[in-house]
């Protein structure tokens, strides 16, 4: 598992190494076409990061250690969107998550037999990641699932739990999947020809 989350992760990273060596390739060609003259560049895309290889980059980035946390507007603002309530997830499994009252941004993870106050960390792929630092757990939120771990004991103590916005998701995605890396951007839309 451990080797297959590497792999993901080194692929993600690869990518943009293949595009720019690919583009000094083709650098022989493009002095020849330079004489002609150049049409405008379309605008670049952020690269959207799949949601497996966030949940490979969020599972093996480590949990800050520091205790001594104040939430900024950007935490306060990943915390308004943290689902909570009673979370169902696989093999029979559930997590609670509370907002806590008197502290806003912080959470009440719970799971059998375990207990997480966490708050809001800033995630590197737009997942959303609540992290209890003194027990070394972590609540990461996608789209279409949740997963409850603890990176101190390396164990996940619940997969695949979803809230009800992300079965939802979850369904939509059944049914309209995202494209592989593999299959290519789409062909631009034709537009009204400008003169």
């Amino acid at each position: 598992m451990t080797k297959t989350l590497a792999l993901i992760a080194a692929a993600v990273l690869a990518l943009p190494l293949a595009a720019t060596a690919q583009s000094s390739t083709d650098a022989k060609p493009a002095a020849k076409a330079a004489a002609k003259p150049a049409a405008k560049p379309a605008p670049k895309k952020k690269p959207q990061v799949t949601r497996r290889a966030a949940k490979a980059v969020e599972e093996v980035t480590p949990i800050d250690t520091s205790t001594d946390v104040t939430l900024n507007e950007a935490d306060l603002a990943v915390a308004g969107r943290v689902h909570t309530g009673k979370i169902q997830c696989e093999l029979g499994a559930d997590v609670t998550v509370t907002a806590d009252e008197s502290k806003p941004g912080y959470f009440t993870v719970s799971t059998k037999g375990a207990k997480y106050r966490m708050h809001p960390v800033e995630s590197r792929t737009g997942a959303i990641r609540l992290e209890d630092p003194r027990a070394g757990a972590m609540w990461l939120q996608l789209g279409n699932k949740s997963m409850l771990m603890n990176q101190k004991q390396g164990l996940r103590l619940a997969d695949d739990c979803q809230a009800p916005a992300q079965v939802a998701m979850s369904a939509e995605l059944k049914l309209n999947p995202p494209k592989s890396l593999f299959e290519g951007a789409d062909a631009p839309t034709s537009g009204p020809v400008k003169k």
